[in-house]
């Protein structure tokens, strides 16, 4: 079985578009449509990988993001955000880094996605 990714957003087509492209790629997907499920499924399942949408009603992806941080068995599985908070200028790579955290822009590419969940899956095995 492939390394395992959550993703976590409360559209729909979004969480449709990302399942279909990574499970393509041989990943195994687990998705939430809000914070609180979220939280729950990256405890129970250990994900190699979060996708994390900032901008959600209820329990928005910068909560869910301190919640992971903050436990022991989460702390350590990287994320990458997914917002529309910043805008991406023509030209600019997609995968902006913050903070040590990757911060992609809202519409994304997915192909570029896909680049930054490969770079932070090779990531995660060279540290472990």
């Amino acid at each position: 079985m492939g390394k395992r990714i959550l993703i976590i957003d409360d559209e729909k087509d979004v969480l449709l578009l990302l399942e279909k492209r990574l499970a393509a790629e041989g990943y195994s997907v687990i998705t939430a449509n809000n914070g609180y499920d979220a939280v729950n499924l990256a405890q129970s399942e250990l994900p190699d990988l979060i996708i994390l949408d900032l901008a959600m009603p209820g329990m928005g992806g910068e909560v869910v993001a301190e919640k992971l941080k903050g436990n022991s068995l989460t702390r350590d599985i990287p994320i990458i955000f997914l917002t529309v908070l910043f805008p991406k200028r023509k030209g600019e790579e997609q995968g902006a880094v913050i903070a040590g955290h990757v911060f992609i822009a809202k519409p994304f590419d997915p192909v570029e996605l896909l680049t930054e969940v490969e770079k932070l899956i090779q990531t995660s095995k060279e540290t472990v």
